[in-house]
């Protein structure tokens, strides 16, 4: 609970007693006309607002704003908590329920993306490779086999971060074969990804099957997962052969198909095999290209006899920096989770997430993160089991101001009202200068990052809301409301 000082001043007395008058609604039960009344956060007259702001300071502002939320109808039986920080003084500059262990949503990619840029550095990038073996004769013929060699791109094919599409990986790849003067392939296209051996394991638990109305289907089975508790209603497709099984989610009445069901529940399901399309499609245009293969693609995932092979060609995926920058600005839940599988296998070489939060836990109390409270499930922060208090949020995020890769790493963060998914936050009081990442769950909308105050300073935040009544919007009305007189401090 936010504890107010003693004001001098009798007229700060005045204007506060006006303004904690004015909250009076705190009995009032919230209905869907509350946002629509002319004073629908309960603030006071522009006259009174006047008056208090002459005699309080930004923080007694901050304060007051904090204990009015609490009698808000929208947030009065929510559970949540606020802290504003001061880095250069170390110390709470306000807060509420600081050390109460909320549901973060995406901002536990906050995590996630920092100890990935911690432990690879920035200009950590994939490499995915075109080899060769045996020997090409004087009439271009390749008597051995290509190789795709992949090391778990995340961003392999998919134009994002400025990744290449397939076409233009394949377009390069067989410009290599054309450097080396081959025209036809006798042998196989082989793909060696031995990262990918743990594609399909348990999903984390409580795992949200929907966020802002877009699905995510994460690799792994269900089994173990309550469907009662995820929403996950699992259906027969008598319309399609091919798409066998499905699930609905009642949030927004609309079907994902699954690979596999096994009953009670229980979906098995996968990522699409990046290497393997890339591989077969890779096949396709080098025979419409005129250039036969007269073997198959066939993965292989260890080889205890490796054969001598040449190197054709190399992609490169976009910089660690570049691809987390993608994803904190859209907040990109497959590319956070294999962030996660990459840095289990550089420390444990196991590409799983369970060696991921391994990984990202055993950084973070290296890193003197307070573990209290937290419980980190899986990178994106789909989970609802995942908890981290705002005090632990504020302090971690303050301890990377001191880091090397601050910059980049505040760079991705989206800036309210200008870009990522604070683009439609903060369009008024607050625009440019709240950098930050956000979170949504049903029920739960979190927000931390820095703050840029009006005076120059950098203040650090934290500000998590589980449970609240009313839409998603009004608790983002709210949330600016609460942060606005922060900006004066």
């Amino acid at each position: 609970m936010v504890k107010f000082r003693k004001y001098i001043s009798s007229a700060a007395v005045l204007a506060s007693g006006l303004f904690l008058a004015q909250s009076t609604v705190s009995t009032v039960l919230y209905s869907q006309n509350y946002d629509n009344q002319k004073n629908s956060l309960n603030l006071p007259s522009p006259v009174s607002a006047v008056a208090e702001r002459a005699v309080l300071s930004a923080k007694e502002l901050v304060d007051i704003n904090v204990n009015t939320m609490m009698a808000d109808p929208v947030l009065k039986n929510a559970t949540w908590g606020f802290v504003v920080y001061d880095p250069k003084t170390k110390k709470v500059i306000s807060s509420y329920n600081e050390s109460t262990p909320l549901v973060p949503a995406s901002t536990t990619k906050l995590l996630t993306t920092e100890t990935a840029m911690n432990l690879l550095g920035e200009n950590y990038r994939w490499m995915t490779q075109l080899e060769y073996s045996g020997t090409v004769d004087e009439n271009g013929t390749l008597n051995g086999n290509l190789y795709i060699v992949g090391s778990g791109d995340p961003s392999l094919g998919t134009n994002k971060a400025g990744a290449w599409s397939y076409r233009d990986i394949i377009s390069d790849f067989i410009g290599g074969l054309s450097r080396e003067g081959i025209r036809k392939v006798n042998g196989d296209i082989i793909i060696q990804t031995a990262l990918f051996k743990g594609n399909i394991t348990m999903l984390p638990e409580n795992v949200v099957w929907l966020e802002n109305n877009n699905y995510y289907l994460p690799a792994g089975t269900t089994q173990g997962i309550n469907p009662a508790n995820e929403k996950l209603i699992v259906k027969k497709a008598s319309f399609s052969p091919e798409k066998k099984f499905f699930y609905v989610s009642p949030y927004a009445h609309q079907m994902v198909y699954a690979e596999k069901y096994e009953g009670e529940g229980v979906l098995t399901t996968k990522l699409p095999d990046a290497p393997a399309y890339l591989a077969n499609s890779f096949r396709t245009t080098l025979v419409k290209s005129g250039i036969s293969v007269t073997g198959k693609v066939s993965p292989k995932m260890t080889d205890a006899s490796p054969e001598s092979r040449k190197m054709i060609s190399a992609y490169k995926s976009p910089t660690l920096g570049d691809i987390i920058y993608y994803t904190n600005q859209h907040s990109d839940n497959s590319l956070a989770e294999a962030l996660l599988k990459t840095v289990g296998f550089q420390k444990m070489g196991d590409m799983t997430s369970e060696s991921g939060r391994v990984v990202v836990t055993g950084h973070l109390r290296e890193a003197g993160f307070d573990m209290s409270g937290l419980n980190y499930m899986d990178g994106s922060g789909l989970s609802r089991s995942n908890n981290v208090t705002p005090i632990s949020q504020v302090k971690f995020l303050t301890s990377l101001m001191d880091q090397k890769y601050y910059k980049s790493y505040l760079t991705s963060l989206p800036v309210g009202g200008q870009s990522g998914t604070l683009k439609r936050m903060f369009n008024g009081e607050g625009n440019g200068q709240v950098f930050a990442k956000t979170g949504t769950l049903n029920k739960v909308k979190t927000l931390a990052g820095y703050l840029k105050t009006n005076s120059g300073k950098t203040l650090v935040f934290s500000l998590m809301v589980n449970n609240y009544a009313g839409s998603v919007d009004m608790v983002k009305k709210r949330m600016e409301k609460i942060l606005e007189p922060a900006l004066n401090l």
